[in-house]
């Protein structure tokens, strides 16, 4: 049985640049994406290449796409999308430019669709117009708070002068609001997937019309790449250092993923954890634990790896004794994330 699918939501303000940041992630190879939107708009999976009713998933660049009529649906587009057989990596929600951040977090966090689990909100912020639309003084907007990852876009249309000044400025009231947040600075949304959700391939699905590819050739962008900094965990681990990790990871590490076996005093047990930000997902793993290697990898944009490497090993020191009350912390994160 796959694991569940990450939901990631895509918000930001009208004209911020999220369809530009959604048609540049649909160029990633190997991913099997599905797309929620309000409407078809700009999407450069449309104009005639998908088929297919607007109430149903149409098949797209090795994913699907729906279509939301109005703000209802977005459970029905997710049991949809998240049906074992389309084996999609991640889905993603781009929100109205009018919608509530806040709001569909919450409904995506506490969505009836079991085969789903938070994937982050990524809010994309227009540099240039940000302090005359979002924030215009006061209380930082309460949409940072929600936010997992901002990506501050159109980085390139500030004035040479301004422009450290005015990405400072930027970031400092989105931690005055959200001290965990990550921010990205990018423009015409070259955001690397890879920060956002695993591909499963390098590759291409054999089985998709060649989209994805085209509009790589077409449309072909740089971006600056995410680290990546993986460990192998040679057996058993401790719980309680490994929760440690999990709940204050490494400095610029945005995501967390990795699967990792556990000697509850009786048995050993495997577990897949994934952190977004500040959201920590534990799931058992498929099968009995048996003490063979685990990994985790961290994710991020400028990753100090030598400091992060540090994190992870210790993270991931084996066991020589049961943790009892490591293991408790962890069920209990295993429980919430059913």
């Amino acid at each position: 049985m796959r694991g569940r699918v990450p939901v990631v939501t895509l918000t930001g303000h009208l004209g911020a640049g999220k369809t530009t940041l959604l048609n540049h992630l649909l160029q990633q190879p190997g991913a099997r994406v599905g797309v929620v939107v309000n409407d078809f708009g700009t999407v450069n999976v449309d104009a005639g290449l998908v088929t297919g009713q607007v109430d149903e998933p149409a098949s797209i660049a090795g994913g699907c796409l729906c279509c939301l009529p109005d703000a209802g649906g977005l459970d029905d587009a997710l049991e949809k999308l998240t049906h074992p057989r389309l084996g999609l990596d991640v889905v993603l929600v781009e929100a109205s430019g009018i919608a509530d951040p806040v709001t569909l977090s919450r409904l995506i966090r506490f969505s009836g669709v079991e085969r789903v689990r938070p994937g982050g909100v990524v809010d994309v912020v227009d540099a240039v117009e940000h302090f005359g639309t979002v924030d215009r003084g006061g209380a930082p907007p309460a949409r940072y708070a929600v936010t997992s990852l901002v990506v501050v876009n159109k980085t390139d249309r500030l004035p040479a002068a301004e422009r450290e000044r005015t990405l400072a400025r930027i970031e400092a009231r989105v931690r005055e609001r959200n001290p965990a947040a990550q921010v990205v600075r990018t423009s015409h949304g070259r955001v690397d997937p890879a920060l956002v959700y695993d591909a499963a391939s390098t590759q291409d699905p054999p089985d998709q019309l060649p989209l994805a590819a085209l509009l790589r050739d077409a449309r072909a962008h740089d971006h600056e790449h995410a680290d990546a900094v993986t460990v192998a965990a040679p057996g058993p681990v401790r719980p309680g250092l490994l929760v440690d990790l999990l709940e204050d990871p490494p400095p610029g590490a945005y995501r967390i993923k990795g699967r990792v076996t556990v000697d509850t005093g009786r048995s050993l047990r495997g577990y897949v954890v994934n952190v977004v930000g500040r959201s920590v997902h534990v799931a058992s793993a498929a099968g009995r634990g048996d003490g063979g290697p685990g990994e985790l990898v961290a994710i991020g944009m400028h990753l100090e790896v030598g400091q992060v490497r540090a994190r992870l090993e210790r993270a991931l020191t084996p066991a020589e004794r049961p943790d009892a009350a490591g293991f408790a912390r962890l069920q209990r994160y295993r429980r919430l994330s059913d």
